[in-house]
């Protein structure tokens, strides 16, 4: 088995490391885009955290990897099996990483139906494509940028509704596409179409570390890790198995943690007074807070997971003019989350607020 450069052993970059790991613990955040020179650790990373993610419980002979506890999301094979009464075996797997080629074509990337066979035999049979392997793990693009916009496209469309559909001449097949898609790109090869670019939930931009102390452990790192691989790793196991245990944690959690109306009202005036276009953004805010809340072992929001959350989904849905700075700064924010804030009541007061309306409501009844 070859050995994987540690998520742990990684140097710096703690935002992009935060940003993957929310989407570890809550897949349902939408992915994140990572911008950056080359040899600023962007594949290393995105490899490391699959190895962080925790074992699942498949149907063991599904190739799509279906869950046996959720039946709503079985694949149209699983679904019929269990229909006409056949038991599905269970199995325990290591959570899947996906490259996908620059190169990939529609067919590759959703699967293909058998229509010759379907014709001459009436036996329905599809050839599952990439997101049939991604199904439950992480998709992993690098140079998102390059890659044909239809195809970009169709990854966001599966990431957002969960589901791929394939049909062809009335023939349909449809299997669970959950997925981490994580992209990566260098922005002096050219950028995303807008449109694509507001459909990543998180997006990070990062640098070569200046720091000469960094950029010398990051030497020694590496050296250590081409000398003896399974040694350095085994030398970081303790670290990983702790960073993979907090984050099998959290997904535990991640269903408790609550969020008030005061939390909602200050993330919408946030985002509003931002200029910031569409609804997307409130959501992902709001996802990505709870589960950096749940990653530290909470149940209710506080601030700073809104600011750090809103750290990473902004970057690339603010409107800048060509000579202003694109980054987005936890000082700036914090001064828009005091004034956001101040403008609304506080949770107490949203809850007297309620209890009058109720009471109002319950008059105008009687």
């Amino acid at each position: 088995m070859v050995s994987i450069f540690p998520f742990t052993a990684i140097v710096g970059q703690e935002r992009m490391k935060r940003a993957l790991i929310l989407n570890a613990i809550h897949p349902q955040i939408g992915g994140v885009l990572i911008r950056g020179e080359r040899g600023t650790a962007k594949s290393t990373a995105a490899r490391a955290l699959a190895a962080l993610l925790p074992e699942i419980e498949v149907v063991a002979d599904c190739p799509f990897g279906c869950d046996p506890d959720q039946p709503a999301t079985w694949c149209t094979e699983c679904r019929e099996r269990n229909g006409v009464g056949k038991e599905l075996p269970h199995a325990r797997r290591r959570t899947n990483f996906v490259d996908l080629p620059v190169s990939a074509t529609e067919d590759r990337v959703v699967g293909t139906l058998d229509i010759e066979r379907a014709i001459q035999k009436g036996e329905r049979r599809f050839e599952p494509g990439v997101l049939a392997a991604a199904n439950r793990g992480v998709l992993y693009v690098d140079e998102v940028n390059l890659l044909d916009d239809h195809v970009v496209d169709l990854l966001l469309d599966a990431a957002a509704m969960g589901v791929n559909v394939v049909e062809r001449e009335g023939i349909s097949f449809s299997h669970p596409s959950r997925f981490i898609l994580v992209g990566t790109m260098n922005p002096e090869e050219g950028d995303l179409r807008p449109q694509l670019l507001d459909r990543f939930a998180l997006c990070v931009d990062i640098h070569g570390i200046r720091n000469p102390a960094a950029r010398v452990m990051i030497m020694e790192r590496n050296l250590a890790y081409e000398a003896d691989p399974e040694g350095f790793c085994e030398e970081g196991a303790p670290s990983e198995w702790s960073l993979s245990e907090e984050i099998a944690r959290a997904r535990r959690l991640l269903p408790q943690v609550n969020h008030s109306q005061a939390d909602l009202a200050t993330i919408a005036t946030m985002m509003s007074e931002l200029g910031v276009d569409g609804h997307r953004a409130d959501l992902v805010v709001l996802k990505a807070a709870r589960a950096h809340a749940a990653f530290e072992g909470r149940t209710r929001l506080n601030d700073r997971d809104i600011l750090l959350a809103a750290e990473l989904a902004l970057p690339h849905r603010l409107k800048r003019h060509p000579l202003e700075d694109a980054e987005v700064t936890l000082g700036d924010l914090a001064e828009r989350l005091d004034e956001a804030r101040a403008q609304h009541p506080t949770e107490a007061e949203f809850e007297e607020e309620g209890d009058a309306d109720a009471q109002a409501s319950a008059k105008k009844k009687a």
